[in-house]
């Protein structure tokens, strides 16, 4: 049974189930939900904790099986905790975990922390003995548009909100462009707010003073804010990459890999092949394909051609290369090559033979 993040107090306000497992890539909220899981346990008397840290492939199964079975002589129920880091528990693991999961005692709760699985893992017989033993709750990162409803949310646990109408709506924007991408310090700078103003409404001025530039870029979701259209959110997500000394050359490959995938299925759905069909063959998967389908309708076979033909002069100038009609600088570059993509998606089809994006003719050459 999946239970949501945001559910499991009132999943265990109703009774607690033998074993829990966590899976994400978010740590605030893994955290959160373990120590919730925690809390509970104690309440209903599991005081004595273990905890097994999966390290390598040596790991002593064996030992935790015996744990799990052994009656405690310090208190009559145990909390048992599996740290697995890598997510994969292995073929010994495997078997060790189904085993588990077949001899369950009442007088042991099991949390199982994993990080972020991939479809694999979950169809994997290890899993579904977990699945089926009790809850799994899968703790996944809170994404830029969700954000402002998050941050509103905590501070209203809190005691604190922001105004109503467009005010408060800038407000929590601004919280959210400052911590984008970590949530763990966007809860230290609502602890801060909680700590500095008393409850009630927050103006503007206030979060302003009190809130640090703590935000996380991912090169990923640089790339879903471009195929957005999301120009502003674009640029600032660049210059935070760059701050935080991301390599000018990845953060390449990822836009022109976005590209070039845009290129694949457009090709494939002009050879009459169905849009499932030519995400396949474009290796598009889960939300790209979203974003994907919104963009292509856009965006004209010419000028998918010159934005490949962009991308591989900007890769010679991230490399060293120079370029008469390109800046020397590789981030300005990236900076040049991201606002073509993003003028592109947002505006329609260019008529053929009119595509401004390279601001030359013929092929260019590059110029060492």
């Amino acid at each position: 049974m999946q239970v949501r993040a945001e559910q499991l107090p009132q999943h265990l306000a109703r009774g607690l189930q033998p074993v829990y497992t966590i899976h994400g890539d978010e740590p605030l909220l893994a955290q959160e939900a373990g120590d919730a899981i925690r809390t509970a346990a104690r309440a209903a008397g599991f005081v004595e904790r273990k905890v097994f840290t999966v390290s390598g492939q040596h790991f002593d199964w064996s030992g935790l099986l015996g744990a799990a079975q052994a009656m405690s002589l310090f208190a009559e129920r145990q909390l048992i905790e599996i740290r697995i880091p890598s997510g994969k528990p292995g073929k010994d693991g495997s078997e060790a975990l189904q085993r588990y999961c077949g001899h369950l005692s009442d007088d042991v709760l099991t949390i199982v922390h994993l990080p972020k699985l991939d479809r694999q893992q979950q169809q994997g017989a290890w899993f579904g003995a977990l699945s089926q033993a009790g809850p799994t709750i899968e703790v996944l990162p809170v994404d830029r548009r969700q954000l402002p409803t998050w941050i509103a949310q905590r501070l209203a646990a809190q005691g604190q909100r922001v105004a109503e109408g467009d005010a408060g709506q800038q407000t929590l924007a601004f919280f959210a462009d400052r911590v984008e991408g970590n949530l763990l310090a966007a809860h230290q700078e609502l602890q801060k707010l909680a700590l500095l103003y008393p409850a009630g409404t927050l103006a503007f001025e206030q979060v302003e003073a009190a809130v640090l530039n703590v935000a996380r870029y991912d090169v990923s979701k640089l790339c879903d804010a471009v195929l957005a259209g999301q120009t502003a959110r674009v640029l600032r997500m660049l210059d935070g990459l760059r701050a935080e000394g991301e390599a000018a050359v990845l953060v390449h490959w990822h836009v022109a890999d976005t590209i070039a995938g845009l290129k694949r299925v457009k090709d494939a759905l002009a050879q009459g092949k169905p849009l499932p069909v030519a995400f396949q063959e474009g290796r598009v998967w889960g939300v790209k394909q979203r974003l994907y389908e919104r963009v292509l309708p856009l965006l004209a076979e010419h000028q998918l051609a010159h934005l490949v033909e962009a991308a591989s002069i900007c890769d010679g100038v991230v490399k060293g290369l120079k370029h008469p009609l390109w800046p020397l600088d590789a981030w300005d570059a990236l900076r040049h090559l991201v606002l073509l993509l993003v003028q592109a998606v947002a505006s329609p089809p260019a008529p053929r033979g009119k595509a401004p994006l390279l601001r030359a003719g013929p092929r260019l050459a590059l110029e060492a």
